[in-house]
């Protein structure tokens, strides 16, 4: 998404939700590390490319906060303001 698209990446609510649960629910701007000099950092040993994904971490709710780990079946929804949605459905390893 172009930059110009976000209207203050200083301030994007980043969500995630566990079978429609929220798990965590925290904004851009309680990080360490801005979105910008992030970006700007991965870009020095990467070439990054429209779609790519930066991925810095776990506001807290993570598994470990909650006493659960992610089973077979487990749907997670991840969103950022102005950016859309991401959905993903665990699979058990060896499962198809």
């Amino acid at each position: 998404m172009p930059a110009e698209s976000i209207a203050d990446t200083g301030d994007l609510r980043v969500t995630l939700k566990l079978n429609g649960e929220t798990m965590q629910d925290e904004s851009t701007e309680d990080m360490i590390f801005d979105v910008a000099r992030m970006v700007s950092y991965a870009s020095q040993s990467a070439r990054l490319l429209p779609g790519d994904l930066v991925l810095t971490g776990s506001p807290a709710g993570n598994g470990m906060h909650w006493g659960r780990l992610l089973r077979d079946g487990d749907v997670m929804e991840g969103t950022v303001t102005g950016l859309g949605a991401q959905r993903t459905r665990c699979v058990a390893e060896g499962a198809a």
